[in-house]
């Protein structure tokens, strides 16, 4: 079977990938500018066997996804904005308890209704922090449709791996622009399979007690094992408890289990590092601006280089440390108000020399804009 090769929306591409990866089941909510994952798969879904749904808002998609992911089903959702914001305590829900399942964000300028067709980045820190407690969470990007494709099922592997909900979060250009697609035959790319238990008799399945890998092996609801899922604190059962030793061991395997495994984690793509002494550092298509101003600066003899983070989180704290430990000085590329910027600072020996090229207009940073910024730091004689 040869590879297929299509012109599509970056929304389209995400698409793909979650169809590659073996998507189930998807339940959402329309909203601009995520609309066309959900009009897509309205239509894909079910020739592939899978199940659609349009529900009622976003706080019953998420609830959805979470039922069906239960049942053994791969799930997505899409949204945006104000349906991001709704998600949340439901999100929370699907960390504490453990289930996989994929949330798409394709952001929007807010804060609420904000400018809803127009580009923003400002959801970064919404994905880390928007649910309550402590807790880690995944969160992965793109600037373009290929990488959006391997990102996509990158996720589902993820999820099932760490048995974890993962936040893929796009921008309103990389969802609406269109590009060059090739879709590799099925089987080119490994695909992590739901680990289910092996334990047969109802009785002994505890069914959040790990393995030695770190691993927890789930069965199917409405099969073989009954237990309880709950959102309150827990022990291997699944039942609620209060007890400090308890709750203490459920949230660190909680916050373990990822920033523990950041490097197996992060995905990143770098260009001009070797040599570089001014490193910009971006995502999603503020990237593909960045990218562009470091060739054209390249072919003028400036040693510059990009850093293109695909994981936003966890950061990879000490991938960025290592990468950035030559530079005279590194600007971060975003569109919101530094909410990576504030990462990097945390990473680097010198967070005095990390500054900002931004945009928070709704209009796409250009490398006119990033090119201002060099020029201001140069005059300041960094």
């Amino acid at each position: 079977m040869e590879n297929k090769i299509k012109f599509v929306q970056g929304n389209e591409a995400c698409v793909e990938g979650a169809l590659y990866a073996g998507l189930d089941f998807f339940a959402g909510y329309p909203i601009t500018p995520s609309t066309e994952i959900a009009e897509i798969l309205s239509a894909r879904l079910p020739q592939k066997g899978g199940k659609f749904i349009q529900m009622e808002d976003e706080i019953a998609s998420m609830c959805a996804i979470i039922g069906a992911s239960l049942t053994g089903k791969k799930v997505l959702t899409a949204t945006s904005g104000p349906g991001f914001s709704l998600m949340q305590e439901s999100l929370g829900y699907a960390i504490m308890t453990e289930i996989p399942s994929i949330i798409v964000n394709v952001q929007r300028g807010g804060p609420s209704t904000g400018i809803p067709t127009h580009v923003s980045q400002g959801d970064v820190n919404q994905t880390r922090w928007g649910t309550h407690g402590d807790h880690a969470i995944i969160t992965m990007t793109a600037s373009n449709h290929p990488d959006i494709f391997l990102v996509t099922v990158d996720a589902f592997n993820i999820a099932e791996t760490y048995r974890t909900p993962v936040v893929l979060l796009f921008d309103e250009v990389v969802g609406h622009m269109r590009e060059k697609l090739i879709i590799p035959e099925p089987g080119k790319i490994p695909l992590v399979e739901r680990l289910r238990t092996s334990v047969r008799d109802g009785t002994d399945y505890h069914p959040y007690l790990a393995r030695e890998d770190g691993r927890l092996p789930m069965s199917d609801f409405g099969g073989v094992h009954r237990y309880n899922v709950t959102g309150l604190a827990h022990d291997m059962w699944g039942f609620p408890t209060d007890t400090p030793k308890v709750a203490h061991g459920l949230l660190r395997h909680l916050v373990d289990k990822i920033e523990n495994n950041v490097n197996k984690i992060a995905r990143y793509k770098e260009f001009y590092l070797e040599d570089a002494d001014q490193i910009l550092i971006s995502y999603g298509a503020s990237a593909r601006s960045a990218l562009h101003v470091v060739e054209n600066l390249r072919k003028k003899n400036q040693k510059i280089g990009l850093l293109e983070l695909q994981t936003l989180w966890p950061f990879p704290s000490a991938i960025v440390r290592e990468k950035c430990l030559k530079a005279k000085y590194i600007v971060v590329v975003e569109m919101n108000m530094g909410q990576i910027r504030t990462s990097v600072q945390n990473a680097v020996e010198h967070p005095e020399r990390v500054f900002l090229a931004n945009r928070i207009d709704g209009v796409m940073i250009n490398p006119t804009d990033i090119k201002n910024i060099l020029r201001l730091i140069k005059g300041q004689g960094v």
